[in-house]
Protein backbone atom coordinates (compact mmCIF):
# COMPACT_ATOMS: atom_id res chain seq x y z
CA UNK A 1 0.00 0.00 0.00
CA UNK A 2 2.69 2.14 1.02
CA UNK A 3 4.89 1.51 -2.20
CA UNK A 4 1.54 2.63 -4.37
CA UNK A 5 0.82 5.30 -2.58
CA UNK A 6 4.39 7.27 -2.97
CA UNK A 7 3.95 5.71 -6.65
CA UNK A 8 0.84 7.88 -7.45
CA UNK A 9 1.71 10.91 -5.05
CA UNK A 10 4.83 11.19 -7.35
CA UNK A 11 3.19 11.05 -10.50
CA UNK A 12 0.44 13.16 -9.44
CA UNK A 13 3.01 16.00 -8.59
CA UNK A 14 2.07 18.77 -10.79
CA UNK A 15 -0.91 18.51 -10.25
CA UNK A 16 -0.41 18.88 -6.18
CA UNK A 17 2.15 21.68 -6.40
CA UNK A 18 -0.49 23.71 -6.29
CA UNK A 19 -1.28 22.95 -2.35
CA UNK A 20 1.83 23.31 -1.74
CA UNK A 21 2.16 27.00 -2.80
CA UNK A 22 -0.47 27.49 -0.41
CA UNK A 23 1.07 25.09 2.53
CA UNK A 24 4.41 24.08 2.91
CA UNK A 25 7.23 23.52 0.35
CA UNK A 26 9.66 20.57 0.68
CA UNK A 27 12.87 20.92 -1.54
CA UNK A 28 12.30 18.06 -3.62
CA UNK A 29 9.47 15.22 -4.99
CA UNK A 30 8.41 13.05 -2.33
CA UNK A 31 8.57 9.96 -4.08
CA UNK A 32 12.16 10.61 -5.65
CA UNK A 33 13.48 10.04 -2.01
CA UNK A 34 15.21 6.67 -1.43
CA UNK A 35 14.24 7.01 2.44
CA UNK A 36 10.69 7.12 1.36
CA UNK A 37 11.06 3.77 -1.00
CA UNK A 38 11.12 1.21 1.70
CA UNK A 39 7.63 -0.44 2.09
CA UNK A 40 9.49 -3.78 1.51
CA UNK A 41 11.75 -2.75 4.73
CA UNK A 42 8.76 -2.61 6.59
CA UNK A 43 8.21 -5.65 8.68
CA UNK A 44 12.02 -6.57 8.86
CA UNK A 45 11.95 -2.96 10.67
CA UNK A 46 9.72 -3.44 12.77
CA UNK A 47 11.15 -6.99 13.50
CA UNK A 48 13.96 -4.94 15.01
CA UNK A 49 12.84 -2.68 16.85
CA UNK A 50 10.10 -5.60 19.02
CA UNK A 51 13.20 -7.63 19.56
CA UNK A 52 13.39 -6.65 23.61
CA UNK A 53 10.98 -6.47 26.48
CA UNK A 54 8.25 -8.51 24.66
CA UNK A 55 5.70 -9.95 27.22
CA UNK A 56 2.97 -11.81 25.88
CA UNK A 57 0.32 -11.32 28.68
CA UNK A 58 -1.11 -8.23 29.61
CA UNK A 59 0.02 -6.70 33.44
CA UNK A 60 -2.76 -5.79 36.11
CA UNK A 61 -1.20 -2.58 36.63
CA UNK A 62 1.00 0.34 34.95
CA UNK A 63 1.92 3.46 36.38
CA UNK A 64 2.05 5.04 32.88
CA UNK A 65 -0.31 3.80 30.44
CA UNK A 66 -0.07 5.32 26.86
CA UNK A 67 -2.67 4.62 24.10
CA UNK A 68 -1.43 4.32 20.53
CA UNK A 69 1.55 3.30 19.26
CA UNK A 70 1.63 6.12 16.27
CA UNK A 71 4.36 8.68 16.52
CA UNK A 72 3.06 10.75 19.39
CA UNK A 73 2.77 7.52 21.25
CA UNK A 74 5.94 6.01 20.99
CA UNK A 75 7.55 9.44 21.15
CA UNK A 76 5.72 9.86 24.72
CA UNK A 77 6.75 6.80 25.76
CA UNK A 78 10.86 7.02 24.96
CA UNK A 79 10.53 10.39 26.58
CA UNK A 80 9.20 9.18 29.72
CA UNK A 81 10.85 6.09 29.86
CA UNK A 82 14.51 8.29 28.74
CA UNK A 83 13.34 10.84 31.79
CA UNK A 84 13.24 7.46 34.13
CA UNK A 85 9.37 6.99 34.79
CA UNK A 86 8.76 3.30 35.76
CA UNK A 87 6.12 1.15 34.87
CA UNK A 88 5.27 2.37 31.14
CA UNK A 89 3.10 1.00 29.10
CA UNK A 90 2.29 1.22 25.80
CA UNK A 91 -0.80 -0.04 24.01
CA UNK A 92 -1.19 -0.36 20.20
CA UNK A 93 -4.69 -1.54 18.78
CA UNK A 94 -3.04 -3.54 15.92
CA UNK A 95 1.23 -2.94 14.82
CA UNK A 96 3.15 0.38 15.11
CA UNK A 97 2.74 2.93 12.46
CA UNK A 98 -0.55 0.99 11.11
CA UNK A 99 -3.30 3.97 11.70
CA UNK A 100 -1.95 7.62 10.38
CA UNK A 101 1.60 7.51 11.17
CA UNK A 102 2.65 5.49 8.21
CA UNK A 103 1.16 7.95 5.22
CA UNK A 104 1.89 11.45 7.04
CA UNK A 105 3.83 13.67 5.10
CA UNK A 106 7.11 13.43 7.57
CA UNK A 107 8.01 17.45 7.33
CA UNK A 108 10.51 18.51 10.05
CA UNK A 109 10.38 21.94 9.73
CA UNK A 110 12.02 24.71 12.62
CA UNK A 111 10.65 27.66 10.86
CA UNK A 112 7.25 29.08 11.19
CA UNK A 113 6.91 30.40 14.83
CA UNK A 114 6.70 33.13 17.14
CA UNK A 115 7.22 31.43 20.36
CA UNK A 116 10.36 30.53 21.26
CA UNK A 117 9.14 27.33 23.30
CA UNK A 118 8.21 26.16 19.93
CA UNK A 119 11.36 26.79 18.58
CA UNK A 120 13.02 24.91 21.02
CA UNK A 121 11.18 22.36 20.63
CA UNK A 122 11.25 22.11 16.55
CA UNK A 123 15.37 22.20 17.10
CA UNK A 124 15.30 19.47 19.62
CA UNK A 125 13.17 17.58 17.63
CA UNK A 126 15.09 18.10 14.59
CA UNK A 127 18.60 16.94 16.67
CA UNK A 128 16.83 13.73 17.71
CA UNK A 129 15.71 12.51 14.65
CA UNK A 130 19.00 13.47 12.77
CA UNK A 131 21.60 12.50 15.52
CA UNK A 132 20.18 11.29 18.79
CA UNK A 133 17.90 8.50 18.05
CA UNK A 134 20.55 7.08 15.39
CA UNK A 135 23.18 6.90 18.13
CA UNK A 136 21.34 5.52 20.56
CA UNK A 137 19.38 2.90 18.83
CA UNK A 138 21.05 1.94 15.29
CA UNK A 139 18.21 3.03 13.62
CA UNK A 140 18.39 5.84 10.92
CA UNK A 141 14.64 7.97 11.21
CA UNK A 142 14.92 9.00 7.33
CA UNK A 143 16.07 12.36 8.09
CA UNK A 144 16.93 14.29 4.91
CA UNK A 145 18.11 18.10 5.12
CA UNK A 146 16.42 18.49 1.81
CA UNK A 147 15.72 21.88 2.60
CA UNK A 148 12.16 23.85 3.03
CA UNK A 149 10.46 26.60 1.70
CA UNK A 150 7.42 28.69 2.85
CA UNK A 151 6.02 31.17 -0.23
CA UNK A 152 4.34 34.31 0.61
CA UNK A 153 1.74 35.00 -1.96
CA UNK A 154 0.13 38.31 -0.88
CA UNK A 155 1.03 41.42 1.09
CA UNK A 156 0.16 40.13 4.36
CA UNK A 157 1.72 36.81 4.46
CA UNK A 158 5.00 38.75 3.72
CA UNK A 159 4.74 40.94 6.64
CA UNK A 160 4.01 38.21 8.63
CA UNK A 161 7.01 35.60 7.61
CA UNK A 162 9.74 38.61 7.51
CA UNK A 163 8.05 38.92 11.33
CA UNK A 164 8.68 35.21 11.72
CA UNK A 165 12.36 35.33 9.95
CA UNK A 166 13.52 37.77 11.86
CA UNK A 167 12.59 36.22 15.19
CA UNK A 168 13.68 32.80 13.85
CA UNK A 169 16.77 34.13 13.09
CA UNK A 170 17.45 35.62 16.53
CA UNK A 171 17.27 31.81 17.61
CA UNK A 172 19.52 30.82 15.54
CA UNK A 173 17.60 29.56 12.42
CA UNK A 174 19.18 30.34 9.28
CA UNK A 175 16.23 31.94 7.16
CA UNK A 176 16.20 33.50 4.10
CA UNK A 177 13.95 35.41 1.85
CA UNK A 178 14.26 34.74 -1.40
CA UNK A 179 13.00 35.52 -4.58
CA UNK A 180 9.92 33.84 -6.96
CA UNK A 181 12.62 32.92 -8.94
CA UNK A 182 14.95 31.63 -6.56
CA UNK A 183 11.91 29.41 -5.28
CA UNK A 184 11.33 27.88 -8.97
CA UNK A 185 15.10 27.05 -9.52
CA UNK A 186 14.98 25.35 -6.18
CA UNK A 187 11.63 23.33 -6.91
CA UNK A 188 10.59 23.39 -10.73
CA UNK A 189 7.04 22.05 -10.81
CA UNK A 190 5.97 25.35 -8.88
CA UNK A 191 4.79 28.44 -10.41
CA UNK A 192 5.97 31.33 -9.49
CA UNK A 193 2.91 33.92 -10.98
CA UNK A 194 1.69 34.89 -7.48
CA UNK A 195 4.66 34.18 -5.17
CA UNK A 196 6.21 37.62 -3.68
CA UNK A 197 8.81 36.05 -1.90
CA UNK A 198 9.58 32.73 -0.37
CA UNK A 199 11.50 31.92 3.00
CA UNK A 200 14.10 28.95 2.88
CA UNK A 201 15.89 26.99 5.18
CA UNK A 202 18.68 25.01 3.57
CA UNK A 203 19.09 22.38 6.66
CA UNK A 204 15.34 21.84 7.15
CA UNK A 205 13.42 18.93 5.64
CA UNK A 206 11.57 15.75 6.51
CA UNK A 207 11.90 12.27 7.94
CA UNK A 208 10.72 8.80 7.15
CA UNK A 209 7.63 8.27 9.44
CA UNK A 210 7.52 4.83 9.97
CA UNK A 211 11.79 4.41 10.30
CA UNK A 212 11.14 7.58 13.06
CA UNK A 213 8.24 5.64 14.86
CA UNK A 214 10.26 2.38 15.02
CA UNK A 215 13.11 4.59 16.43
CA UNK A 216 11.48 6.00 19.21
CA UNK A 217 9.93 2.21 19.74
CA UNK A 218 13.42 0.76 20.00
CA UNK A 219 14.54 3.95 22.46
CA UNK A 220 11.31 3.43 24.74
CA UNK A 221 12.29 -0.27 25.17
CA UNK A 222 16.15 0.28 26.05
CA UNK A 223 14.48 2.48 28.39
CA UNK A 224 12.40 -0.12 29.71
CA UNK A 225 8.70 0.64 28.62
CA UNK A 226 6.69 -2.06 27.65
CA UNK A 227 5.16 -1.99 24.34
CA UNK A 228 2.09 -4.11 23.40
CA UNK A 229 0.55 -4.92 20.09
CA UNK A 230 -2.68 -6.24 18.83
CA UNK A 231 -4.09 -4.78 22.15
CA UNK A 232 -7.54 -2.39 22.08
CA UNK A 233 -7.81 0.17 24.67
CA UNK A 234 -11.92 0.15 25.05
CA UNK A 235 -12.73 2.14 27.92
CA UNK A 236 -10.97 4.34 30.19
CA UNK A 237 -12.05 3.83 34.16
CA UNK A 238 -12.65 6.58 36.50
CA UNK A 239 -13.72 6.74 39.91
CA UNK A 240 -16.59 8.89 40.51
CA UNK A 241 -17.78 12.02 42.88
CA UNK A 242 -19.47 10.85 46.04
CA UNK A 243 -21.14 14.17 45.16
CA UNK A 244 -21.86 15.18 41.90
CA UNK A 245 -21.49 11.60 40.24
CA UNK A 246 -19.21 12.75 37.53
CA UNK A 247 -16.13 11.33 36.92
CA UNK A 248 -13.19 12.46 39.31
CA UNK A 249 -9.98 10.68 38.70
CA UNK A 250 -8.67 8.01 35.82
CA UNK A 251 -8.02 4.69 37.47
CA UNK A 252 -6.90 2.59 34.31
CA UNK A 253 -8.09 1.17 30.85
CA UNK A 254 -10.39 -1.43 29.51
CA UNK A 255 -8.59 -3.71 26.96
CA UNK A 256 -9.46 -6.29 24.63
CA UNK A 257 -6.95 -8.65 22.38
CA UNK A 258 -7.48 -6.90 18.76
CA UNK A 259 -7.55 -10.58 17.59
CA UNK A 260 -10.76 -11.74 19.25
CA UNK A 261 -12.69 -8.63 20.21
CA UNK A 262 -15.97 -10.89 21.41
CA UNK A 263 -13.82 -11.73 24.58
CA UNK A 264 -14.04 -10.23 27.55
CA UNK A 265 -11.80 -7.00 28.42
CA UNK A 266 -9.01 -6.74 30.60
CA UNK A 267 -9.12 -4.44 33.27
CA UNK A 268 -5.85 -2.56 33.96
CA UNK A 269 -5.23 -0.15 36.74
CA UNK A 270 -2.94 3.00 36.09
CA UNK A 271 -1.92 6.92 37.99
CA UNK A 272 -1.94 7.76 34.42
CA UNK A 273 -3.54 7.82 31.20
Amino acid sequence: KLQFFLTSFETKMTTISNIFRRMRLVGTPLGSSPAFRRSKYLSLIRSISSNNNKQSELPDHANVVVVGGGIIGTSVAYHLGKLGVSNVLLLERDQLTSGTTWHAAGLMTTFGSLSSASIDMRLYTKELYSAILPHETGLETGFMDVGFIELACDSDRLHYFRRVAAFNRFLGIDVQEISANDVQEKFPLTTKDDILAGFYVPDDGRVNPTDATMALAKGARQYGVNIMEGQQVVGVTTTKSTETGYPRKVTGVTVKNSANLESSPNEISANVV
